[in-house]
């Protein structure tokens, strides 16, 4: 049990490693094909095969039925590990947001719009909020609640008041 237990430790220090400082094994095992042999699989593996194989032999089961054992467990989490590390790398995320995604939203003057001229409105869009230079058919106090009309620049945004919010 104890070459179990220590096969299990290793994969555990491999897994951290990799989580720590990233995927060491990179370039070593190049000619095998995507994750199916990055360091957190190897970590995983091993970690499921010493402690799967150290548990069933803990359980009474003799050698020839332990190591099946561990090794079935370890490529189970092998496998969910080389899943994981693919959904991580291969998901999307949200990108930069752009000029033409605040048309349509709703936001807040924070620097007051005159008549003539630009203030600053604040609207937030997907998780972030955008400071715009804004321009308006009539002046507007800062805190009224706006909706954007139209988008003159990457900076620069046309505002109305939201309809029944008009300012004082």
């Amino acid at each position: 049990m104890t070459a179990y237990l220590v096969v299990g430790v290793v994969g555990l220090v491999v897994l951290a490693v990799s989580l720590l400082l990233g995927d060491v094994l990179d370039g070593l095992l190049d000619a095998l094909a995507g994750d199916a042999f990055s360091t957190a699989v190897a970590g995983g593996f091993l970690a499921a095969l010493g402690f799967g194989g150290a548990a069933a032999e803990a359980a009474g089961a003799p050698v020839l039925v332990s190591l099946p054992v561990g090794v079935v467990a370890g490529v189970v989490v092998g496998w969910f590990a080389a899943w994981l590390t693919r959904l991580v790398r291969d998901g999307g995320s949200d990108g930069t947001p752009e000029a033409d995604d605040v048309l349509g939203r709703e936001g807040q003057v924070v620097s007051a719009v005159p008549a003539e001229g630009y203030g600053t409105v604040r609207v937030l869009v997907g998780g972030h909020v955008v400071r715009l230079n804004a321009r308006a058919e009539a002046p507007l106090e800062a805190g009224t609640p706006v909706h954007v009309t139209a988008v003159l620049s990457p900076t620069a945004v046309t505002v109305a008041p939201v309809w029944g919010e008009l300012g004082p």
